[in-house]
């Protein structure tokens, strides 16, 4: 039977080759909604008003929007920029931490969530790793962990490569009272699973937007709250940061109120035309009916592989701590791995971990097929 959202199958082209994509905590394909974003402002660009400037502050700001509403916040809060370690930087850097100040992570994080506070060593403050257990990192696992000294607390909303997701209200419920700055790497999980800042309000937020949010590489966006933003002191500045922008020769360092006085210099113009386009997707299919096919699809998926007398790692775990990620470790995970790329179906190894990581408008048929081809080996 169709799932709610197969009917829009039809704005991914690749399909149409008979490729199995699963894939999508790596990279997404591009949907058609942002091919033609980027195919109407290439030929602006190169045939019609090549400086609309006016055209790119208009879907910035409502791309804000966009995200605001995926979010549940304000459009203000939100900042465009290359990807997400730069945009974990501007938090280390900006917040100056002190000799004695700790910040806990977790020993299962994605590097560009550790080496933008491990460089933060140098300057004396201490970086507290909580340890994964069967491959989960819990939120009561990290609050065992914090100390008077804790300052900031980072965590990725789904880890990469066992695709646990944590409990975030938990984390704010235990910080937010102490004082505590709680930062997310969304990029996995965000656009396949909902969040809703108004419920669990943290403190910032860096993503790119090419995995689950299905944008184009080389470009993301931070979220970060008034009263953060009034802490932080940022290591970088540029002609943009400054409320008065374009009085071009009166030089006054006033940095802008909103999160945009982060974006430095011209953003990636083209990523934010694709990413507007990725949102408008987005809008149509609406984050509840996504999160309900993909955590559908990742239980099926489960199920499955344990038919075949797989283990997959999160095989035990309740729903809400699910996201789309089904990651098992087979003795022969290149020879799977090899064997699925020849049957033109993606997915991924990591670790010598099979991952596979379906979407909203991937089908039960597709996963089929797949543990047909696992079958044979």
């Amino acid at each position: 039977m169709p799932h709610i959202l197969e009917s829009y199958r039809q704005y991914f082209p690749y399909l149409k080759t008979g490729r199995i994509y699963f894939n999508h905590s790596s990279v997404s394909p591009m949907s058609t909604f942002v091919t033609n974003k980027l195919k109407d402002f290439t030929a602006l660009s190169s045939e019609g008003a090549i400086d609309d400037y006016m055209l790119v502050l208009k879907t910035a700001d409502t791309t804000r929007r966009q995200l605001a509403s995926l979010l549940n916040t304000d459009a203000d809060r939100f900042a465009f920029g290359d990807n997400t370690s730069n945009g974990l930087n501007l938090l280390a850097q900006g917040l100056h931490l002190k000799h004695g100040d700790e910040v806990i992570l977790n020993n299962l994080e994605f590097p560009a969530n550790v080496y933008p506070f491990l460089n933060l060593q140098s300057d004396g403050v201490k970086i507290t790793f909580a340890k994964s257990r069967g491959g989960i990192v819990t939120a009561e696992d990290i609050i065992d962990c914090i100390s008077p000294a804790t300052r900031v607390v980072s965590v990725s909303l789904v880890q990469f490569l066992t695709g646990y997701r944590i409990n975030l209200k938990t984390l704010t419920d235990f910080c937010k009272p102490r004082g505590i700055i709680v930062c997310v790497d969304t990029i996995q999980g965000l656009g396949g699973v909902q969040m809703d800042l108004s419920e669990t309000p943290l403190d910032f937020i860096a993503s790119g937007v090419q995995k689950w949010m299905m944008g184009p590489m080389g470009f993301s966006f931070i979220y970060i709250t008034e009263e953060l933003q009034a802490r932080l002191r940022p290591r970088y500045v540029g002609w943009l940061s400054v409320i008065n922008a374009w009085n071009l020769l009166d030089y006054k360092l006033e940095p802008r109120k909103d999160a945009a006085a982060f974006q430095n210099g011209t953003m990636n113009v083209i990523g934010l035309m694709g990413f507007s386009g990725a949102l408008e997707l987005f809008d149509l299919t609406g984050s509840q009916n996504r999160e309900q096919v993909i955590l559908d699809n990742t239980e099926y998926f489960i199920a499955k592989l344990l038919e075949l007398g797989h283990t997959p790692l999160m095989q035990d775990v309740q729903r809400e701590n699910l996201a789309g990620i089904i990651t098992f470790h087979p003795a022969n995970g290149q020879e799977i791995f090899n064997h699925l790329q020849s049957k033109k179906i993606t997915c991924s190894l990591r670790e010598g971990m099979i991952r596979f990581s379906p979407h909203f408008y991937n089908t039960k048929d597709e996963i089929d097929l797949v543990i047909e081809e696992l079958k044979g080996l």
